[in-house]
């Protein structure tokens, strides 16, 4: 008989807590837990002190503390409800797109096999991999551009007259580059939940009498709910921040048709030098950030406890 077991005394549960607490775990994460946070508050904390002083680059020996003057003046400025409506504008317009199309167009790669399904998949997905600025040239020269582009070009064979698409609808061109660059992201999220759907269930549904209409919508739908909040979740946090689409094709105007939050703080930053106010709006861009991701974590969290 084997007493080794037996002879091993049993901590009571404070000691045993105390014991594991005292594992060096933490004192090899601590070194790179101090990294980031470094590497997070120091900017941080500049941004909050430029917020705090009258800074212009034309006047860097004119630094004069104004408390909350930036914010004020910011939030007061022409372009801010115009960028604070662009940007939501923007984020709810591509998320909808990306969830309603990568939906749709994931059930359809998933409703059979085809030849050349795998092909169709990586032409899907490779738009995601491309850079902004690279996409938003494409979309710029080769399709929008009002003379030589591709839509001129459908226009022409119409006998319509080509549509300056840039300067005539410079948000819905900003929304169709970025639904563009992002529905692969969707796609790919919401192909893979559908693989790890059970096929028995949606067979046993078929034999029930059920329609692909039926199935889709009492099977799929439900099974696509976590990823579709995850989806929403991580492209909002990258949409709130859309900038270089926005710099490449149109300026972010006419006027301020076309910008958004990431933009006001650039040009208050780099075209007119006030980084004082620059550095408010940066906050101002951050809170509203964080509120959007506690949201939406609180969104995914219900969800998941839905679920389950």
């Amino acid at each position: 008989m084997n007493t080794s077991a037996l002879d091993t005394p049993v901590l009571p549960a404070p000691v045993a807590a105390k014991r594991r607490s005292l594992k060096p775990g933490w004192f090899l994460v601590s070194p790179s837990v101090a990294l980031l946070m470094l590497w997070m508050i120091v900017p941080l904390g500049m941004t909050v002190y430029f917020s705090l002083i009258r800074y212009n680059l034309l006047y860097p020996g004119e630094n004069q503390f104004v408390g909350l003057e930036n914010f004020q003046y910011f939030v007061t400025d022409a372009g801010f409800m115009p960028g604070a409506s662009n940007t939501l504008l923007l984020v709810g317009s591509v998320l909808l797109i990306s969830v309603v199309l990568g939906v749709l167009i994931s059930a359809l790669l998933e409703a059979g096999e085809f030849w050349g399904r795998g092909i169709v998949r990586v032409m899907l997905i490779s738009p995601f991999f491309i850079m902004p600025t690279v996409s938003a040239l494409l979309w710029k020269n080769l399709i929008f551009h009002p003379v030589s582009g591709i839509l001129a070009a459908v226009w022409k064979f119409f006998g319509a007259q080509p549509v300056d698409w840039l300067a005539q609808h410079p948000l819905f061109s900003i929304i169709l580059i970025v639904s563009w660059q992002w529905l692969p992201f969707a796609i790919l999220i919401l192909m893979t939940a559908m693989q790890s759907l059970d096929q028995e269930q949606k067979e046993a549904a078929r034999l029930d009498g059920a329609g692909p209409v039926a199935i889709f919508w009492h099977l799929t739908l439900p099974h696509l709910a976590r990823p579709i909040a995850v989806v929403v979740m991580i492209e909002t946090i990258f949409l709130l921040s859309v900038f270089a689409e926005i710099f490449t094709t149109t300026g972010g105007g006419p006027g301020y048709e076309s910008t958004n939050l990431a933009y006001l703080i650039y040009n208050q930053a780099l075209l007119q030098f006030d980084v004082g106010m620059a550095s408010a709006g940066g906050l101002i861009a951050v809170v509203i950030a964080n509120i959007a991701a506690i949201v939406l974590i609180r969104m995914i969290g219900k969800n998941l406890t839905e679920q389950k």
